[in-house]
């Protein structure tokens, strides 16, 4: 796995996905972004069916057919959040290619993807200090099976290594985002 941030220039979005397996900081890197940004956050967690958490809960991994109306909501709720506000961040794992390209699909225009990159015992050791209300520790190794790392050649993608500090993802990321510029009050 590479820790270089992507330098390849990507599509225009006003859609933003922090992306990666669970523990990789994504909710907290996309509020950031957003906070930045001055724009809503949506964490796909929340986007969830009662039905997926208790799997998840009970340390069942989620097939595809539990992620597509969850990707499906996540993604028209972010589309609706950029039409009313100009761009909006969301969370999501979006571990499959499959999975990106579907809420590219649903959303009807690009998304830019920061996946946060770490290696498994990064992420594990970041998951053994802290408590989810249904992702196990179980879990993670069904994250990293199910894991296309994001091909910046090929998909609308910047990776940003996970042990960067949260301000210096921000800044990577915020930087990257020229045409967002009239969201940047803080420059």
């Amino acid at each position: 796995m590479s820790t270089a941030p992507t330098t390849r220039r990507f599509e225009a979005a006003r859609i933003i996905i922090a992306m990666g397996v669970s523990s990789s900081g994504k909710s907290t890197i996309g509020q950031s972004i957003a906070r930045r940004l001055h724009v809503p956050f949506l964490d796909g967690d929340g986007y969830h069916p009662d039905a997926n958490v208790e799997k998840m809960r009970a340390g069942i991994p989620l097939t595809d057919e539990d992620r597509w109306p969850w990707l499906e909501r996540l993604a028209k709720s972010l589309h609706e959040a950029a039409d009313r506000k100009g761009a909006a961040v969301g969370a999501c794992s979006a571990l499959k290619r499959a999975y990106r390209d579907f809420l590219v699909e649903q959303a009807g225009e690009p998304i830019l993807f920061v996946y946060l990159d770490g290696s498994r015992e990064v992420i594990a050791a970041r998951m053994a200090r802290r408590q989810h209300e249904y992702m196990p520790t179980s879990l993670l190794d069904s994250q990293f099976a199910t894991l296309e790392v994001p091909d910046p050649a090929i998909e609308n993608v910047l990776a940003v290594p996970v042990t960067d500090s949260i301000e210096r993802i921000t800044v990577t990321v915020t930087k990257a985002l020229d045409h967002l510029k009239s969201f940047k009050r803080w420059q």
